[in-house]
């Protein structure tokens, strides 16, 4: 009987943790009002980055979900759009759309070395996916363009564990500390 307690107790830490690994896509919609991205959004560092969101249409920016979209300040250089992440993590990429001619790229770093960059591409008003091109760990991304203020970026999505809300975490433990006493009371 305590191999099937133990069997249990496995399968629901495994159950239970499923949800908290996988894709996280950030699609700023959360944020709710125009203004500043907030400088731990997501997880993420942006206290680097000039970036801000907007609601409402204005074509060609179009925001490939909900309403909102992050763009690039005005005069910005592509150091002003990094994003860093608090661990190594696999970056997918993200959804842009603006204005023909302002190319858009992402430089990939870890470790503050540059591993990888993303093919080029020219943003126009229907939303495309802009991938990585990168399968390995990353801690920082940067958006590399001549004019940072002529596209938006939306979805940006990475791989990796989302931060756990602190009830989930609390009813995590509660229930593993409940199996863990009833394996002890069977055993002893």
């Amino acid at each position: 009987m305590t191999m099937r307690l133990r069997h249990a107790a496995l399968a629901a830490a495994l159950a239970l943790a499923g949800p908290l690994a996988g894709a996280t896509v950030l699609g700023f919609d959360d944020l709710g009002a125009d203004g500043a991205v907030p400088l731990n959004y997501g997880g993420l560092d942006w206290s680097a980055a000039g970036w801000s969101v907007f609601a409402g249409e204005q074509a060609p920016y179009t925001a490939h979900s909900g309403s909102f979209r992050a763009a690039a300040g005005w005069g910005v250089d592509d150091a002003a759009t990094e994003v860093r992440f608090a661990t190594p993590t696999v970056f997918d990429g993200a959804w842009f759309a603006g204005l023909g001619g302002a190319t858009v790229r992402f430089d990939l770093y870890l470790g503050g070395q540059w591993v990888a960059s993303s093919a080029t591409l020219d943003p126009d008003a229907t939303p495309r996916f802009l991938a990585s091109g990168w399968s390995g760990a990353v801690d920082a991304v940067r958006v590399s363009s001549p004019f940072h203020a002529s596209y938006v970026m939306d979805d940006f999505s990475f791989q990796g564990a989302p931060v756990p809300e602190p009830q989930t975490v609390l009813l995590l433990a509660a229930g593993l500390a409940v199996l863990q006493l009833a394996l002890r009371r069977r055993a002893g």
